[in-house]
C-alpha cells in the first residue's frame, strides 16, 4: 500500500511539473509573439514613413518649377536613392529582423544583399555630392554659377552610383549557392580585406570628405557674415507713412523740427507756432545685409544638422562592422540589428532635414497637398 501510494504521489508531482513546464513555454511563446508583432509594427511604420517622405520630396520637385534647379536635382536625385532602400532593402529586413532566419533563398539573398549595399553607399555618397556642390557654390559663387548645369548634376550622381556599384559587387564573386537549405544571409566578414575596402569606400572616407567640406563651408559662411556687418550706413529710404515697427524693415523714428513765422497784417505782433513732422528712416542696405547674413547662418546651421544625423545614425553600424571582422564572438544578433535599423533610419531623415529647412519646399509641399486633398 505504501509503495503503491508513493507511486502515485511521484507521478502527481511529475504531472504538475509537466504542466508547470507547459505554461512556462506558452508564457513565454506568447510573450515572443506580441515582441515579434510589436517589433514588425514599429519597423514596418518607419519604412512606410521613409517611402512617404521621399516619394513627397520627388513628387514637390517635379510639380514645382520653381524647385527645378541642379542643386535641388541633387536633392530629388538622394531622395529617388532613399526610396530604393525603402522599397528593395528595408520590407525585406523588416522580415529577417523579426524571425531571424532566412526564408527567401539564395538568389533573393543576394539580389537583396546587393542592394542594400548599393543604395544605402549611393545614399551616403550623395551626401557628399550635395556638399561639394555647396562648398563650389560658395567659395567660387561667379565662376561656378556658369558651370552648375543639370548635365554635371547628372555626372556627379552617376559618379556617386559607379562608386556603390564597384563596393557592392566583389561579394558575388566569391559566393557560392549552397546545396542546404539557407537559414541565414549576411555578407561573409571572412574577407577582411573586403570588408575594410568597403567600410572605408562607403563610409569612413566620405565622412572625412564631409567634414572638411562642412568645416570649410561654415568658414566661409562666417566670413561671409562678419563681412556683412556694414562698417557705415548704406543708401537710406525715407517715407512718412511706413509704420515704425512694421515687419521685414529696420527703421528709426526722428522728430524734425522747424519753425513757420506767420506775420499777419494786423498790428498785434508777430506769432511763431512750432510743428513736428515724423518720419521714418530705414536703412535698405543694412537690411539687405542682414537678411543675407540670417540666411548664410540658417545654411550653415542645416549643413550641421545633416552631418550629425548621418554620423549618429551610420557610425555605430561601420564601427561594428569592423569589430565583428576581427572579433567573431563580438557578434550579438539584437545589436547588429539595431545598428542596421539606425542607418536605415538616415533614409527617413535625409527628406525631413532638407525640405524643413528649405521655405520655397515647405510652401511647394503645402501647395501639392492642399491641391492632393481639394481633388480627393
Amino acid at each position: 500500500m505504501d509503495l503503491c501510494l508513493q507511486q502515485k504521489t511521484q507521478r502527481s508531482r511529475h504531472v504538475s511539473v509537466r504542466s508547470c513546464s507547459v505554461k512556462e513555454y506558452n508564457h513565454e511563446l506568447t510573450g515572443s509573439l506580441a515582441y515579434q508583432i510589436s517589433l514588425a509594427a514599429v519597423l514596418s511604420v518607419i519604412t512606410l514613413a521613409t517611402t512617404l517622405s521621399n516619394a513627397f520630396v520627388i513628387a514637390t520637385i517635379s510639380q514645382s518649377k520653381k524647385l527645378q534647379t541642379p542643386a535641388n536635382f541633387l536633392i530629388a536625385s538622394l531622395a529617388v536613392t532613399d526610396l530604393l532602400v525603402s522599397i528593395l532593402v528595408m520590407p525585406i529586413c523588416v522580415l529577417y529582423t523579426v524571425i531571424h532566419t532566412w526564408t527567401l533563398g539564395q538568389i533573393v539573398c543576394d539580389i537583396w544583399l546587393s542592394s542594400d549595399i548599393t543604395c544605402c553607399t549611393a545614399s551616403i555618397l550623395h551626401l557628399c555630392v550635395i556638399a561639394l556642390d555647396r562648398y563650389w557654390a560658395i567659395t567660387d559663387a561667379v565662376e561656378y554659377s556658369k558651370k552648375r548645369t543639370p548635365g554635371r548634376a547628372a555626372g556627379m550622381v552617376a559618379t556617386a552610383w559607379v562608386i556603390a556599384i564597384s563596393i557592392s559587387l566583389p561579394p558575388l564573386f566569391w559566393r557560392q549557392v549552397k546545396a542546404e537549405e539557407l537559414t541565414s544571409c549576411s555578407v561573409n566578414t571572412d574577407h577582411i580585406f573586403y570588408t575594410i575596402y568597403s567600410t572605408f569606400g562607403a563610409f569612413y572616407i566620405p565622412t572625412l570628405l564631409l567634414i572638411v567640406l562642412y568645416w570649410r563651408i561654415y568658414l566661409e559662411a562666417r566670413k561671409r557674415i562678419l563681412r556683412q556687418s556694414p562698417k557705415k550706413v548704406g543708401k537710406r529710404l525715407t517715407s512718412a507713412h511706413l509704420v515704425t515697427n512694421s515687419p521685414g524693415s529696420v527703421a528709426s523714428t526722428t522728430s524734425l523740427q522747424y519753425a513757420r513765422n506767420d506775420t499777419p497784417s494786423s498790428d498785434t505782433g508777430s506769432s511763431t507756432s512750432e510743428n513736428q513732422v515724423k518720419v521714418t528712416v530705414s536703412d535698405a542696405l543694412l537690411e539687405k545685409k542682414r537678411i543675407s547674413a540670417a540666411r548664410e547662418r540658417k545654411a550653415t546651421k542645416t549643413l550641421g544638422i545633416i552631418l550629425g544625423a548621418y554620423i549618429v545614425c551610420w557610425l555605430p553600424f561601420f564601427i561594428y562592422t569592423l569589430l565583428v571582422a576581427t572579433c567573431e564572438t563580438c557578434l550579438n544578433p539584437e545589436l547588429f540589428d539595431f545598428f542596421t535599423w539606425l542607418g536605415y533610419l538616415n533614409s527617413l531623415i535625409n527628406p525631413i532635414i532638407y525640405t524643413m529647412s528649405n521655405e520655397d519646399f515647405k510652401k511647394a509641399f503645402q501647395k501639392l497637398v492642399r491641391f492632393r486633398c481639394c481633388r480627393s
